[in-house]
């Protein structure tokens, strides 16, 4: 197996034509993986040094990416982490083809020992779907080479298996929670003038994001300390990425004229990821605008034949109202032995 090593953005580029193809005969396909998302993240919120290795088979086919980089924490540790964690990806992973996992992960645990690995005192590989090999494969080829490896539940991504109509699907969910769904949305389209749509003009996009963030800030006082300049320039950089790569869904409720909910969602693999949301408390608060853009939102991915409708991290009840049920999200955690 033939490893190379990239310690700048400049691997990015080298790495392109290879990232998506790869990533989607992989079992680490999430939109979080993508060449787009992980460029954007270290464009905007990158604090430390690129360990990026990309691993081909004795033909040159690529074979693995491992998109890492190396941060300093203020106590002196030496993490090596994935791009993108922690905060903004839901999922995250070692990106391997598939059936190819176990000789990936060798060689990954090979380069963490290698001279060309930076100084390190733990690997954090943050945000791992329950169905990754990671969690389970890696650990134990640690294990075989004297490491220390931890492998810890971190999160829940609350998920929603689509029926192939609106109908089968709030007859699937429990009585109280259907006639509240059903309640809300004739409410709200009988004491306003309902109306929403998805944003998509490239031209307008900005515009639309900056309505995205203000209602972000609005929604909660934890929102708006999240939403800080750097953040909000991450929002328009990925918005940007995922539109063009077709892979945004940016959802706006207007009542009586004036957006009052927003939903920025990705569409993706076909599921349809909630990402984040916001909506205006001052506007007409007794009409749940928050509840019923979602509602419209799975509606809408019902309709477009998507097979899951993620909520991503988070146990907020809301999610289960909609009938969501929880998948595990992992933290593996690889020490020097001793």
């Amino acid at each position: 197996m033939q490893l190379q090593h990239y310690s700048n953005a400049e691997g990015f580029t080298a790495l392109q034509p290879a990232w998506n193809a790869l990533l989607r005969v992989s079992r680490a396909n999430t939109v979080f993986s993508t060449w787009e998302w992980q460029t954007t993240w270290w464009r905007y919120l990158a604090a430390g040094d690129l360990w990026l290795t990309a691993a081909r088979d004795a033909a040159g086919a690529p074979l693995a990416i491992f998109p890492c980089y190396c941060r300093v924490n203020p106590a002196g540790e030496r993490s090596i982490r994935l791009v993108g964690c922690v905060e903004v990806a839901d999922y995250l992973d070692l990106i391997v083809r598939a059936g190819d996992e176990e000789p990936a992960y060798r060689a990954f645990v090979e380069a963490l020992l290698s001279d060309a690995a930076p100084a390190w005192d733990v690997v954090e590989l943050c945000n791992l779907a329950e169905r990754s090999p990671t969690c389970t494969l890696l650990p134990d080829v640690a294990r075989a080479a004297g490491l220390r490896a931890t492998v810890l539940q971190e999160d829940v991504c609350p998920v929603i298996s689509l029926p192939s109509s609106w109908e089968e699907y709030l007859s699937s969910i429990d009585k109280k929670q259907r006639h509240e769904i059903r309640r809300k949305l004739r409410r709200a389209e009988k004491e306003a003038r309902l109306e929403w749509y998805v944003v998509n003009e490239r031209e307008t996009l900005d515009d639309e994001i900056e309505t995205f963030l203000r209602l972000h800030r609005l929604s909660r006082p934890d929102k708006e300390g999240f939403m800080d300049d750097t953040m909000a320039a991450f929002f328009h950089g990925i918005a940007r990425a995922m539109f063009d790569a077709g892979w945004l869904q940016l959802m706006h409720l207007k009542l009586d004229g004036e957006v009052e909910a927003s939903v920025l969602s990705f569409d993706y693999d076909d599921t349809i990821m909630l990402y984040n949301s916001g909506y205006d408390p001052q506007g007409h608060p007794q009409l749940s605008p928050g509840s019923v853009l979602i509602s419209l939102c799975i509606r809408h991915a019902i309709e477009l034949g998507r097979r899951a409708f993620d909520f991503l991290q988070g146990d907020e009840i809301y999610k289960y109202r909609f009938g969501a049920q929880d998948t595990r999200v992992y933290r593996a955690l690889i020490e020097r032995g001793g």
